[in-house]
């Protein structure tokens, strides 16, 4: 029998990793009262006010059970790449099991399912700038419960508190991480208990539980039932960070922290805003800092939200980092500058030029809006689009991946689908109220992100198409016109077959060859995480020729010092501290038959010249890097 003792610590581990995770993954979904029933009451359709309320209560807790509880929890959670999961995930998993007429048509183009993935993730990248934005706004206007005085400062405020959230980054989320539980859970549990507070005195908005009341509510003009539909959304925005964050606490314990903190807390403080506003029917002010009694309470509210909309934050920001190398590693962003803030945990990045950009989109956000309530206009758009495409690809992970039946797999699907697409129906119209922003945001990636995908196939096509065989290469190498020199040369191949171009460059040019040559190749896998002893494939040529290829998961950044390290302790007699190291420098040229727009042929290269370094994003010393140009005709 287990004693006491030995089960004790694994106790805390598991309590631990349930506390990190409302630190991290309910963050966002964490702060939506803060702002959710103000919005909801302020498109209440005419009628019989607490009738109203009642149906608004039962609208979100059935949206905060369907979508949250059986949609992520029970189904698409369940969709896991080796543990992590995220829409860049599921697209891992799509392209798994695809059969040949689909490997075909990627060759021509990117695929539907390639396309709606890229799209998911650029609706998120807004969805990242939205967030931190209103979150800390949101809380700053508790100021305003205070003393109106605060009011013309609030904007200010929160411009203040993100400015330092953001020049904080650089220094990683190891040090400031152990409290993002602990502050989470208490302001779970503050929720609750002020909540609680409020559904004593008025125990009868109970009855919201029953769906009843949601159905009289949506029974309303349809004009008015979207209204009402796109402020409800704001109630489950963050969901998709349960999923997107899987990989670091697992469903498990992500379930356990909804189930034993999230959801209690938020669904008492949903229905005690309601109880306060039946018993103040004439009040006009935000009823989630009425919960608290005027004086002490209110400022130690307020401060508790603002900590907590920073966190809320941090965990955008961080999901921002991950979902930009996911990016990166599988080809749809070009190289960006990655730095590691935690040598135990690999997860924990810190990408600069993600961070500035959002930054300045989410200052520029706060100063533009000025207020939580003109931006939550713009808010939801974003997140519903996602929830929808997210759908989508779990109906293609079923059919492909598990097999299911077409009945059982539409059977469930279609009544995920029908949720999202009646929030995203009903966020269309805050287009023009300000939700052209996220989709601009979106847009903007997204074509980035199609533009460098769709440019990096063609230049394969053309650079390693027709390339020159290993073979011809040993018969290269040998040729008396060719001199080898003394020393080590690697030679950056972006496909693991053929010759790299750099080398042909080089040796045109030169007439010479190093004694050692290692032709290497960086492979990202359609897995996060590929172990070390998995990492390092190597054969010899000939001739004093090896080719290597390196496999890296999607959540993995590539060293290749470390690469070269393992070669050498496998027999290649290379001394990678003192070698060169070759790469192609693409020089784009428009105007070509590629099958691009002419401004993506330009934007492409924009994008190549701007590139992260090498050195940086291979991690090399830029004194052992030779570039040779390579003209491309677009």
């Amino acid at each position: 029998m287990t004693s006491p003792q030995t089960n004790q610590p694994a106790a805390k581990a598991q309590a631990a990793l349930a506390i990190g995770a409302l630190g991290v993954v309910f963050g966002d979904i964490g702060t939506s009262p803060l702002y959710t029933m103000r919005e909801c009451m302020a498109h209440l359709p005419a009628g019989d006010r607490a009738e109203g309320v009642l149906g608004i209560l039962s609208l979100i807790f059935w949206a905060l059970v369907l979508v949250v509880s059986v949609k992520y929890l029970w189904f698409v959670m369940r969709a896991d790449n080796h543990g992590e999961g995220g829409i860049f995930a599921l697209l891992a998993l799509i392209q798994s099991h695809r059969g040949p007429n689909e490997s075909d048509a990627r060759r021509k183009g990117l695929g539907p399912a390639v396309v709606m993935t890229i799209v998911g993730a650029a609706l998120l990248f807004g969805d990242g700038i939205i967030t931190p934005a209103i979150s800390v706004l949101g809380a700053a206007e508790g100021f305003h419960s205070i003393s109106p005085v605060f009011d013309p400062y609030v904007p200010w405020m929160a411009v203040v508190i993100l400015a330092g959230l953001f020049w904080l980054q650089n220094r990683g989320t190891k040090e400031i991480g152990g409290i993002f539980g602990p502050v989470m859970l208490l302001w779970f549990a503050a929720l609750g208990l002020f909540g609680t507070w409020q559904l004593y005195q008025n125990p009868g908005v109970l009855a919201a539980l029953n769906p009843v009341h949601a159905l009289w509510l949506l029974e309303h003009p349809p004009r008015a039932v979207a209204t009402l539909l796109g402020s409800i959304v704001l109630a489950i925005t963050g969901a998709e960070a349960l999923y997107a964050d899987m990989g670091h606490f697992g469903r498990r314990y992500i379930a356990l922290a909804w189930y034993g903190a999230a959801f209690p807390g938020l669904v008492l403080n949903y229905f005690g805003q309601g109880a306060w506003l039946l018993a103040h029917p004439e009040a006009t002010e935000n009823p989630f800092f009425a919960l608290a009694p005027v004086g002490l309470s209110r400022a130690v509210l307020t401060g508790l939200s603002i900590f907590a909309a920073v966190i809320a934050s941090q965990a955008l920001i961080s999901g921002a980092y991950s979902l930009a190398r996911q990016a990166v590693q599988l080809g749809f962003l070009p190289r960006l500058k990655i730095l590691h803030t935690n040598a135990e945990q690999s997860g924990q990045i810190y990408v600069p030029f993600v961070n500035g950009l959002l930054a300045i989109g989410c200052i520029l956000t706060v100063a533009g809006f000025g207020s939580s309530e003109r931006l939550a206009s713009a808010y939801g758009i974003a997140v519903t689009g996602t929830m929808a495409i997210t759908t989508l690809a779990y109906y293609l992970v079923t059919r492909r991946r598990w097999s299911w039946s077409l009945p059982g797999a539409l059977g469930v699907c279609v009544v995920f689908l029908v949720v999202d697409l009646a929030f995203f129906g009903a966020n269309i119209g805050k287009i023009h109220e300000g939700g052209w922003f996220p989709l601009a945001i979106g847009a903007v990636a997204l074509a980035v992100m199609h533009t460098w995908k769709t440019g990096r196939t063609e230049i394969f096509r053309r650079v390693y198409g027709s390339n020159v065989t290993e073979a011809e290469l040993t018969d290269i190498a040998r040729s008396k016109y060719v001199t080898r020199v003394s020393g080590g040369a690697v030679f950056m191949a972006g496909a693991p077959q053929g010759t790299p171009i750099a080398l042909l460059h080089h040796v045109k040019s030169n007439r010479c060859l190093h004694q050692t040559v290692v032709l290497l190749s960086i492979v990202t896998k359609d897995v996060p995480v590929v172990p070390p002893e998995e990492r390092l494939e190597l054969r010899e040529i000939g001739e004093g020729i090896w080719r290597a290829v390196g496999h890296y998961g999607y959540m993995q950044s590539p060293d290749v010092g470390a690469l070269m390290q393992t070669i050498k302790e496998q027999g290649v007699p290379i001394n990678w501290r003192a070698a060169t190291y070759f790469f192609n420098r693409e020089m784009i040229i428009g105007g070509g038959d590629a099958a691009m727009w002419e401004w993506q042929k330009r934007l492409y290269g924009v994008l190549s010249r701007n590139a992260s370094p090498a050195k940086d994003y291979y991690q090399i010393p830029p004194t052992q890097i030779i570039e040779l140009g390579l003209p491309i005709h677009l």
